[in-house]
């Protein structure tokens, strides 16, 4: 049996605001917006079974994971084993319990409640479809949805075994270092991972959970400077304008109930410099004080993430202080100052072309995507400070940039987050007709549907 995606209601892209008519998709099928060419929607094959398939895999290897031990350390005879819970129980030991819990939350707690409950969502929506599930059940199946979104921008399995190999070369020199059973099943569980949140797509799952709903007065090619809606940014659905005078009324998405945020430029780039200047903030610190502390035969000596690139650099070990240097320090110096550069143009959106529109979301794209791999470094801390504990033959324990630095990590994430990107598009959203029907629609030859430009229309 085929599933698709049908529907006469319109959906709002999330980043440029265009009012849009979906098509029916096939599956392997994708659409995009026409003007920005951001995701819309997609449909895997076989959208009930493989969501679920490779979930079960995904927690079976994540079980594995935890089960066995993951890495030793051997040097003069003296050996040290630890496990993925080892570690977060020694930054906790050492007091830096908040990077303790940033551990396993991002890497075992977040990714593992998430693979459940995407689960649980495809198998309900499987059931709403064959007319199965209480309506009583429809409003918990909604409360998950509307929370399990917030969670994928923080699952960094992946960032973590790239933090888990740089370990491993840094301290190979030092000391005999052997993988155990965890650290495979931990190998296949990052894989796993990533390929179950590329096969989740947010907006087909709550359509089948809960079709959308057509708002009069909306056509395709309107947007968020059309005043006649509000996009919904958890489920998509549009809902009625919030008028000021009116506060109380339409405040939640008459749909699956979230809060609604109605388009307010001025508010969301508050709170993003905000967000933006913490991080700066906590960047001096996490720059000045020791990430951490090395004792070698009874002598303690600090290392900053300079002095650490230095150190490596000396050793031979180029590649790694090139990874080093570019995680802890290239990429934080260019997440913010690109983030400057898009706050203070954001004011400029009105006076902005369609292609500058473009450049301005291509920058803010890859500002999102960069952010969270700075979080290397700290979980090589946190790989080293576990692993490498032989009293005063040879230990390491964090120093007090670790927890800054991961400060400044997650301030830039909530600042990218922040930001409404559909700013830069103020100028150019009312379209001059229609967009286009599902006839015009046409295949760039990769399953992926855009809603193609036509001369005689302007989507600009």
């Amino acid at each position: 049996m085929a599933h698709r995606f049908s529907t006469k209601a319109k959906l709002a892209c999330e980043e440029c605001g265009l009012v849009m008519s979906v098509p029916e998709l096939h599956e392997g099928d994708k659409a995009s917006c026409p003007r920005c060419h951001h995701g819309v929607v997609k449909q895997i094959e076989q959208p009930f079974q493989r969501p679920i398939a490779f979930g079960i895999a995904t927690l079976v290897m994540l079980a594995l994971s935890v089960s066995f031990p993951f890495m030793s350390f051997s040097v003069q005879g003296l050996n040290q084993n630890i496990t993925l819970f080892h570690a977060a129980q020694m930054l906790q030991h050492f007091e830096n319990s908040l990077l303790a819990l940033l551990l396993l939350l991002t890497v075992i707690v977040l990714p593992g409640c998430f693979i459940v409950m995407v689960m649980y969502l495809y198998r309900q929506a499987q059931l709403i479809q064959q007319s199965t599930v209480a309506r009583g059940n429809i409003k918990t199946v909604k409360r998950v949805a509307r929370f399990v979104f917030h969670i994928e921008p923080w699952l960094m399995v992946d960032v973590f075994l790239i933090g888990v190999l740089v370990s491993l070369i840094k301290i190979a020199s030092l000391a005999d270092v052997g993988l155990g059973m965890s650290f495979w099943a931990f190998c296949i569980y990052t894989g796993l991972v990533v390929k179950f949140v590329s096969m989740v797509d947010r907006t087909w799952l709550w359509h089948h959970i809960d079709p959308l709903q057509p708002l009069k007065g909306v056509e395709a090619g309107d947007s968020h400077a059309s005043g006649n809606h509000e996009s919904c940014h958890v489920c998509a659905q549009l809902n009625p304008p919030v008028v000021a005078s009116e506060t109380h009324k339409h405040t939640q998405c008459f749909r699956c109930g979230s809060r609604l945020h109605p388009y307010n430029p001025a508010s969301s780039l508050q709170r993003a410099w905000a967000l933006l200047l913490t991080s700066m903030v906590f960047y001096i610190p996490a720059n000045l004080y020791p990430m951490m502390y090395t004792v070698s035969l009874g002598q303690t000596e600090g290392s900053t993430i300079m002095g650490g690139v230095v150190l490596l650099w000396k050793l031979g070990s180029y590649p790694i202080a090139f990874v080093i240097f570019f995680a802890s320090v290239i990429i934080p110096l260019a997440k913010m100052m690109a983030l400057v550069w898009l706050f203070i143009h954001a004011k400029r959106g009105n006076q902005s072309s369609a292609q500058q529109s473009i450049q301005s979301l291509k920058i803010y794209r890859m500002t999102e995507f960069i952010g969270r791999w700075s979080m290397i470094d700290i979980f090589v801390v946190a790989i080293l400070v576990a692993l490498v504990q032989l009293q005063n033959l040879m230990a390491i324990f964090p120093g007090p940039a670790a927890l800054s630095f991961a400060a400044v990590v997650v301030f830039t994430m909530l600042s990218a987050m922040s930001f409404d990107p559909r700013v830069f598009w103020t100028q150019h959203t009312k379209a001059r007709g229609p967009l286009t029907s599902t006839s015009d629609i046409q295949s760039n030859g990769n399953n992926d549907v855009l809603l193609p430009f036509n001369e005689n229309k302007h989507y600009e």
